[in-house]
């Protein structure tokens, strides 16, 4: 993957509950969810859990499309971040219900 790559994120306009539920339906990426909710930001690297860098790819996709997650470059790492305030724009109260199960 390049460096240089910039990803595209989802206005919160075009968020969707079906889309939202869909990425946190996977373990893994309500992994991801949690763990950016209690922090700045975090690099895919902190959220890998060991996992095979292909199937993150694909978790970071889904999140980023959910309009979940927003990853930025910094040098050669990317930088992931927890949309909560356009969410709870989007969405009042979805999330922290849902950060509040377990």
């Amino acid at each position: 993957m390049s460096a240089m790559r910039t990803y595209t994120h989802p206005s919160p306009d075009n968020l969707t509950l079906e889309r939202l539920l869909y990425a946190l339906s996977d373990p893994v990426r309500m992994e991801i969810v949690r763990h950016l909710a209690g922090v700045a930001e975090a690099s895919c690297g902190e959220l890998d859990g060991g996992r095979p860098k292909s199937s993150m790819s694909h978790h970071f996709r889904v999140l980023r499309e959910a309009g979940l997650v927003f990853t930025r470059n910094v040098g050669t790492t990317h930088m992931n971040s927890l949309r909560s305030e356009e969410l709870e724009g989007r969405f009042p109260g979805l999330l922290g219900s849902i950060l509040g199960q377990r």
